[in-house]
């Protein structure tokens, strides 16, 4: 069998993520290659300078082709940002009365009904992704292929985009020299990594929390029902503890790193931090405890959002697997004692699991991003026919998508 080699590009607001895969004999995913590189031209996961995100791009995949021994020409790149929008919608379709069986073509019409709304010029649509089936009034079906009836409807859930970011965006990985697979929200693509089986069906909310923003799915009946983005991230809370120590940027996300927790209770009166080890002029000392109340209140912050988002959705009470926080900020001690107690939910920590090779590096939330595009490559890919892929994803406009959008931006 050859050798299947698959990459992903977690292009983020404070770090370029860039991960070389490669799919074993036994059907597992074996990490060959990881590249890093701290984000330079985005803000709130958008693209605002051109040339900087390139080169911070092409430093991570050097990196990444380095450690693996692999060129990377294709990649699976998430998107996100503030300008991610979404809405549920609602098509059916009348099954030909030669047959009566519902074949793939009947689906694939439902859903172009469904995704045929109203956006504005300026907005692109990134995911058509089906919940669910409805058969001459039967509710909850979903794999309708082979079922007789006269009618079907299918749910779905619509993501969309400012198609100058989605434009921007595109252009950077091209002029890196590499062309895209798939553009993939990114909370889909964490959900891939971190979520286990059987949360999506009972109910599950993923908080993905980045540098720049924080992503929200909410999950039900084994499909996405919500998507929201939130504006706020770890990064914020960096530029709180700047303001609050009057310290630079740099050193703040050091002791944010290094010595942040959610909770001051947890940390003695006289725990101090010498600064004269971030800052050699500096012989000052900060309280540790004064740290974590700066953390604290701008993570209560973020969490009470996350419920008023749940809330609007309708399933504030209707998750009973809780909340699974992941990204980089989830690796801040105590963050789940906070979600915990605003969201009155289970929480836990989403990590990636169960992968090879270099997955000692890369098993941390900071990574689920980057993981999760691996694995929604490995489901929605070239392995398969473009029939196929439509047939299993419900999404079987991906790749024409993106090849207009390479023929509608790209020069």
């Amino acid at each position: 069998m050859q050798e299947r080699v698959i990459a992903s590009i977690d292009v983020g607001t404070t770090k370029i993520c860039v991960l070389v895969g490669v799919l074993e004999r036994d059907g597992k995913l074996s990490i060959v290659g990881v590249g890093t590189c701290p984000s330079q031209g985005l803000r709130r996961g958008v693209v605002v300078n051109i040339e900087e995100t390139v080169t911070s791009i092409a430093a991570a995949l050097d990196r990444a082709e380095r450690l693996s021994g692999k060129t990377i020409t294709t990649a699976y790149i998430g998107i996100a940002g503030s300008h991610i929008d979404s809405e549920n919608s609602k098509g059916f379709v009348a099954i030909s009365p030669s047959h009566r069986d519902i074949v793939q073509n009947d689906i694939s019409r439902a859903i172009e009904v469904a995704r045929a709304i109203a956006i504005p010029a300026n907005r692109e649509v990134i995911h058509v992704i089906p919940r669910g089936y409805v058969v001459d009034g039967q509710e909850g079906i979903k794999n309708p292929i082979g079922m007789s009836g006269f009618r079907l409807e299918v749910e779905t859930h619509i993501i969309t985009g400012a198609v100058s970011s989605i434009h921007n965006l595109i252009k950077c990985v091209h002029k890196a020299r590499v062309e895209i697979e798939d553009l993939v929200l990114e909370p889909l693509a964490s959900s891939e990594a971190v979520l286990e089986d059987g949360e999506t069906d009972l109910g599950v909310a993923l908080v993905d929390i980045g540098g720049g923003t924080t992503d929200i799915a909410i999950f039900a009946d084994g499909a996405i029902w919500q998507t929201v983005v939130i504006p706020i991230g770890g990064q914020l809370i960096t530029s709180d503890i700047a303001i609050g120590l009057r310290l630079p940027m740099p050193v703040a996300e050091e002791l944010k790193v290094t010595y942040g927790h959610c909770n001051p209770d947890s940390i003695a009166e006289d725990d101090m931090i010498d600064l004269a080890h971030y800052m050699p002029d500096c012989n000052d000392l900060v309280p540790r405890k004064l740290l974590a109340e700066i953390i604290q209140a701008r993570v209560e912050e973020l969490f009470e959002m996350v419920h008023e988002e749940i809330k609007k959705s309708g399933y504030d009470g209707l998750l009973p697997a809780g909340l699974v926080v992941t990204g980089g900020t989830a690796e801040l001690p105590g963050i789940l004692d906070v979600a915990g107690q605003i969201l009155d939910l289970p929480a836990r920590i989403g990590s990636p699991l169960g992968l090879h090779g270099l997955a000692d590096s890369i098993s941390r939330p900071a990574y689920a991003t980057a993981v999760g595009l691996l694995l929604w490559g490995l489901r929605h890919t070239s392995q398969f026919s473009e029939d196929e892929i439509t047939e299993q994803s419900g999404t079987g406009d991906m790749m024409s998508r993106l090849g207009r959008w390479f023929r509608a931006f790209i020069p």
